[in-house]
Formats: structure tokens, sequence, C-alpha cells
């Protein structure tokens, strides 16, 4: 089976493009064969398929079936008690919530839900907030799990650092379809799942690329905790391990204190490529040459600015915060993701909040910059974004309207069709 997108925009010309066997085998004018599935482009863009390059695909679907806890509806402990009044808990008897801004422990969990076991995600997706009921049913008081926060007397108070593989497997697991049917509403046809330790996922037509599978040959992620730096030892170890196998890294910074400690691991240990920063969310002018330095990829998530960019303030200032423009400047390669469900996960959001940020004007590109990246490969290879042309895989997406006229006010609504190894996913009415 074959099929021809006819009157589409091929890097700024006007042609039609036939598709076989998952693949683009001819571009230029073309008549339709018989039964040849024909999709008239009216014009329109056709690129190839959007990367998000740093995802959280079971955290995300997980938050589609959670109780919403953060603003704008829930910003005291009296909205989250009565959103929690209102939940109804699993099948395996717990209420799960996400988006919290509140920093809570079990005792004030307690005063707020005693019933049943309560877990909440504080937005940033670092910490997990347990009541009492949820202490007990995971046995924490007999677990040394380090990401356990204790009290002074040793008993865990209900907050838990980086221990998403604590309450990973406590419920069932999460559809992933709808996630991907979003994914394809957006022109995704690729991304990269950056929670560490996830070694494989139900199948979803997007090619998935993985952190934080050992036996794989991406980056492999390495969190330097913002609440408990390691030794910069350890850290030199661990990258010096991977790179003598041949893989690249990919460090999660989050603060100066935690950039600092990957450079420094850096300087000592060397780079190779393909090492990567995820978020570098604070970059002092400092640092800029130094990434530069070591040939780093920056993974950025620029859309959280606009969603929570005034509570970012209290830590860094605006310039220093996600930074994209001056990075580019400096010679570093950028690359945009959503780090959903943790910041908007829109693409197309996000092009938006890159170009119209209003902390740090400086650090604005274009939209056609940040499309650009989504449309690099999930290795981000130095060779730039991809382009349409015969023999690449028939991973595309087709805009409705030229593609300088969708980038003017960029938009999902303006994706008409995305095509995944050949087949459509998503088909705009």
């Amino acid at each position: 089976m074959t099929m021809l997108l006819r009157d589409v925009e091929v890097r700024g010309r006007r042609a039609d493009v036939r598709l076989e066997a998952g693949h683009i085998t001819t571009i230029g004018s073309l008549r339709p064969r018989p039964r040849e599935d024909v999709i008239d482009g009216k014009g329109g863009a056709l690129l190839p398929g959007l990367t998000d390059h740093h995802v959280h695909l079971l955290a995300w679907a997980a938050a589609l079936q959670s109780v919403p806890c953060g603003p704008p509806a829930v910003r005291t402990e009296q909205d989250l008690h009565r959103a929690l009044a209102r939940a109804t808990p699993d099948a395996a008897g717990w209420i799960r919530g996400v988006g919290c801004a509140l920093s809570l422990d079990a005792q004030a969990l307690d005063r707020l839900h005693p019933h049943h076991p309560v877990r909440l995600q504080h937005r940033g997706g670092s910490l997990w907030m347990l009541n009492t009921a949820a202490i007990r049913r995971l046995g924490l008081d007999q677990n040394d799990d380090p990401g356990i926060e204790r009290a002074t007397d040793g008993s865990p108070t209900g907050r838990l650092w980086r221990a998403d593989h604590l309450v990973r497997n406590i419920s069932e697991p999460p559809d992933l379809r709808p996630v991907a049917e979003t994914l394809a509403r957006w022109g995704v046809t690729s991304v990269t799942d950056a929670t560490p330790g996830l070694t494989a996922i139900p199948p979803i037509p997007q090619h998935v690329r993985l952190l934080g599978d050992p036996a794989g040959r991406t980056p492999w992620k390495i969190v330097i905790h913002d609440h408990a730096l390691p030794g910069i030892q350890p850290l030199v170890s661990e990258i010096a391990h991977r790179h003598a196998a041949g893989r690249p890294v990919a460090l999660h910074c989050l603060t100066t204190e935690a950039l600092l400690l990957a450079l420094a691991a850096f300087d000592e240990a060397g780079s190779l490529n393909g090492d990567r920063l995820e978020h570098a969310a604070v970059v002092p002018p400092w640092a800029l040459t130094r990434i530069a330095a070591h040939g780093l990829r920056v993974v950025t998530q620029p859309a959280l600015l606009a969603d929570r960019g005034s509570d970012m303030l209290r830590e860094a200032p605006g310039a220093e915060l996600y930074r994209y423009g001056s990075l580019l400047r400096a010679g570093v390669m950028v690359a945009p993701s959503s780090d959903a469900p943790y910041g908007p996960a829109d693409p197309w959001q996000v092009m938006a909040a890159a170009r119209d940020r209003t902390l740090a004007p400086g650090e604005r590109v274009s939209t056609q910059v940040t499309l650009h990246g989504y449309l690099t490969a999930g290795d981000l290879p130095r060779s730039g974004p991809m382009t349409v042309h015969t023999g690449m895989a028939a991973d595309l997406l087709l805009l409705e309207g030229p593609l300088q006229e969708v980038l003017q006010e960029p938009d999902a609504g303006r994706v008409r069709t995305t095509i995944i190894g050949g087949r459509v996913l998503f088909q705009r009415a």
C-alpha cells in the first residue's frame, strides 16, 4: 500500500510526496496510482515529525488519572482538603494527587485526609508527600532507602526525595494510549523518556528512547540530587564508567550548585560526544563558556518560565533561568522539551513561550529556532534539524498552511495530519 501527499510545501516549494513501505520514495510532480491513498495537502507544510527530548511518559499517563492538587484551583491547605475529600481511591485503595505547590509532611496530610493512603507529588516532580496511612502501607519504617526523609528520632516524615521507585508499582500501570494520542495530535513522532531507572514501557506508536535503561545506547541519566549533593569523586567515577563503555551521560541539573558539580566532574572525567545537561535550569554567566568547552548539549524547557517563573525567581535571577539565546550564542547546542507532566507539554506552546518570554528577553529565540530543535533527531546530532527528503522514514507531520504562516502564531490546532512509519496516526477532521 502506498500513499500520495499531494500539493504539500517541502523546504519552501510545493510538490507531491509518495510514501511506500514506511519511507519517502519520491518527491516531485506525481500522478496518483490506482487504489493509492491520497491526501490533499492544499499547500500545507510537510515536516519531519517532532521530537520531545525530555518527557516522563508513565508519570504523564498517571497524572491524567490523578487528582489535580496544584494552582490555580489548589493554593492553600483548605483548597487541598476539599480536593482530597472529593477524590475517589483507585482499585488499590490509594489517592494519588499531582501538581501540589505546598510543602507538607505526614502530620499535615493526616489533618487533611487520614482516611485513605495518600501520595501527593510536588509540582517540581522530585518530592512525594505521604500521609501516615501511606507510610504504613509501604512499610517505610522498615525501609532504609536514602530517599526517605526522616525526623530526628529516625521515623519517616512522609517526604520522599527522588524516590519514585518506592511508589511506582503500587497501583495498576497507567494507560499510555491517551498520551500517545495527544502526542500524535501535536505532530510528535518521537520522544526521549528521561525517567531514571526506567528500562521498558508498554509500546506506543511513537519512537521512544529511554535514558534510564542500563542496557541501552542512549545517554545514561544521572540525577544530581539537589537536596543531598553527592561527592565529586562518585560522580566522576560514574561518568568515567559510562564513557569507558562508549556511552554518553545526561546529568540532571536544577541548581547552580548542581551545575558547578557537574562541570567540575566533566573537567576531571572528560566529556564524550552526546553528553547532555538535562534542564540546566540555572546557568550563571561564568558557566556558558565552560558548557561550550565540553561540547555539552543542553535540553531545556522554555515553557516552565511562563508556567511558574515567578516562583523560580526566589531561587535565581531571571537572566540565569532556563537560558536559550545566550547558550546558542556561546556555541552550545540546545534542544527544547516539555518535561511533561511537570511542564507544559504542547510543543507549539513551548515555541511561543521561547519567543515571548518576559524574564530576561535577551534569552528569547524565534519560533523557527525552537522548531529546529524539535526537528533534531533524538540523539541530538550536530548536523542540525532533519528535513523532508527521499529515503527517509515516513515519520511526518502536515500543517494547515505554509510553514512561515504557521510559525507566526504557533498552534497545535494547525497540525492537520501525523504519520508514523507511513501510517496515519492523526487526521484532523
